[in-house]
């Protein structure tokens, strides 16, 4: 993987395939750079040039203790920076709310692709102290628990399917990710409802959900669209249950994105 190095000096990590127009993909909770691989390669069939990236705390980039949403901002400008300083964004999940986050604070981003972003505004909002919470567990080397907490109380996910993770040979995986739940519970909390300078991005900005998915991811992108009347939403058949698939959202990004090659849009 290639390396850049964010504003505090953390080493970020992230992968590059293909030639044309840069698009930066930023992944949700415990997602790192190569679970956008498939997405990156359907974008690369359309032209553009996909860059994955393992935000901090995650995979091969680095982390520093006390880790704000500005250090992860940073983050998305160093990587854009890195790629030749001219990027569209699609962002999934909690990467979605830091692409929009990161937009609002100067990141120079030339457009966003919004996928399912997690926003509240208000309605079943997390317990308070969540994040710290997380902190505690992950600095008591209780991983698993951290890991727990944060689908049950952070994502809202069921016991049972918490537990069907627990006993599957996935959670595994999911263990060194624990100190990022941190991350996405902070980020997730502090913009749970997008305050005016997200909504009023100057980028043109692109809200993807699937028909099938989560009750709560349909009313956040909904309500988002309302409040950002310039931005488009599209509804991805394709994509289920928080799952965006590949080959239609490189489709959408083709057809809408002001960088695309010539004949993105006729692949």
């Amino acid at each position: 993987m290639k390396q850049t190095r964010s504003a505090d000096g953390t080493v970020i990590a992230y992968d590059e395939v293909g030639e044309g127009p840069a698009i930066v993909i930023v992944g949700g909770a415990f997602s790192v750079a190569a679970d956008g691989a498939a997405l990156a390669s359907a974008l690369v069939d359309r032209g553009f040039r996909a860059i994955t990236v393992d935000r901090r705390g995650r995979g091969s980039s680095g982390d520093r203790p006390g880790s704000t949403p500005p250090d992860e901002a940073n983050d998305l400008a160093a990587v854009v920076d890195a790629v030749g300083g001219d990027a569209a964004v699609l962002g999934h999940s909690s990467g979605a709310v830091l692409a929009l986050y990161g937009a609002a604070r100067g990141v120079p981003v030339r457009e966003l692709f919004l996928s399912e972003p997690p926003f509240r505004f208000g309605e079943d909002e997390p317990a308070a102290d969540l994040a710290a919470r997380l902190q505690a567990l992950v600095d008591a080397g209780r991983h698993d628990e951290a890991v727990v907490t944060f689908q049950l109380e952070g994502v809202g996910l069921s016991p049972e399917m918490v537990e069907g993770i627990r006993h599957s040979e996935q959670f595994a995986a999911l263990l060194p990710l624990a100190q990022s739940t941190v991350y996405d519970a902070t980020l997730t909390a502090e913009v749970s409802t997008p305050p005016q300078e997200m909504l009023s991005v100057p980028q043109p900005v692109t809200i993807l959900r699937g028909e099938q998915t989560f009750p709560v991811l349909i009313a956040a992108a909904d309500r988002l669209a309302e409040a950002m009347p310039a931005a488009e939403l599209v509804i991805v058949p394709e994509s289920v249950m928080h799952r965006p698939d590949p080959e239609a959202t490189a489709r959408v990004i083709a057809e809408r994105s002001e960088l695309r090659p010539p004949s993105a849009s006729g692949r």
